[in-house]
């Protein structure tokens, strides 16, 4: 049971770490705002080593007749199987929690292989949309421009990243908050954006009903949102990309198409007081949060590699 308690310690530990990334501070702004890159790298490892845990947490308990690490014991397993004998006291119960653990492993895969399915059929949709009804702007380049009122501005993700605005984000904005919201837009296709927020999607899919997993989700795609506006801010002032921000506020209903990621996504209260603030990163902070999100991820995995 030596391995089934690592497992359960690890599980206890992203549950931790789950709450020291979304505890929030004063200014609405969590330690993890600061270093929304750091913060990203942190939650995928949560992630990464709370699904691998789960996993092995049930296989590592049915395996426990065979005295071995996780990954070892399975290998064990297979043969035994094939070889028609298992070893003294491996029972019907323990072959049904190692099918649990599988079981939660063909749920994850699944759940992620439709969340990408889906996003990459919206994807389609939209772009066969954009040929029939987008246009370019010299205002606006790089980006295509759609003839509607309402205030928008998103990236469409891909192997072809393509970055829309809105005629009414035409009007709404100058140039150089236009300038610097087409930077972060970019910054979402350059960086991938859309594959860092899958995973999350698809323990929402998979879980609907806990709300953890939902808060967490929320918590990336807000992190997604500010690591935008970090390489937008590096290439324009903070100034243009606030102000940017506040009149997408004003403006109302903003709507992102699935599949999308937009400008306007997240707290944009939180965003603007965040480029507003000119304190730095803690350097000191970052490197013993990537630190311990190594060691939280390698806890699970070396007891599959064993």
């Amino acid at each position: 049971m030596t391995y089934a308690t690592h497992f359960a310690i690890a599980v206890l530990a992203c549950y931790v770490a789950a709450r020291v990334l979304t505890g929030t501070g004063r200014l609405g702004a969590a330690w993890a705002w600061h270093s929304p890159r750091i913060a990203i790298i942190c939650w995928q490892a949560v992630g990464l080593a709370l699904g691998l845990s789960a996993i092995g947490l049930p296989v590592s308990i049915g395996l426990a007749p065979y005295g071995q690490s996780t990954g070892s014991a399975l290998r064990s397993l297979v043969g035994d199987l094939f070889g028609g004998a298992l070893p003294r006291g491996m029972g019907v119960t323990h072959l049904g929690l190692v099918g649990v653990g599988l079981g939660v492993a063909v749920v994850l895969l699944w759940s992620t292989g439709r969340s990408l399915l889906s996003a990459l059929r919206a994807q389609r949709r939209h772009r066969d949309l954009l040929t029939l009804v987008a246009r370019d702007d010299p205002a606006a380049p790089g980006a295509l421009v759609l003839d509607h009122p309402s205030a928008a501005a998103y990236c469409l993700p891909g192997v072809r990243p393509q970055v829309v605005v809105s005629a009414g984000t035409l009007s709404l904005l100058d140039q150089p908050q236009l300038a610097a919201v087409l930077s972060h837009e970019r910054a979402h296709a350059d960086e991938r954006h859309d594959l860092v927020l899958l995973p999350f999607t698809a323990l929402c899919r998979a879980l609907p009903g806990v709300r953890w997993v939902r808060t967490a989700h929320e918590a990336v795609a807000l992190l997604v949102e500010m690591r935008a506006d970090d390489k937008a801010r590096r290439l324009h002032a903070d100034a243009p990309l606030a102000a940017a921000l506040l009149r997408f506020a004003s403006a109302g209903s903003r709507v992102t198409p699935a599949g999308a990621l937009g400008a306007a996504d997240g707290e944009l209260d939180a965003r603007v007081a965040r480029l507003l603030v000119t304190e730095r990163p803690n350097r000191l902070r970052g490197v013993a949060a990537l630190t311990l999100a190594t060691a939280l991820v390698s806890l699970p995995v070396s007891l599959f590699l064993r």
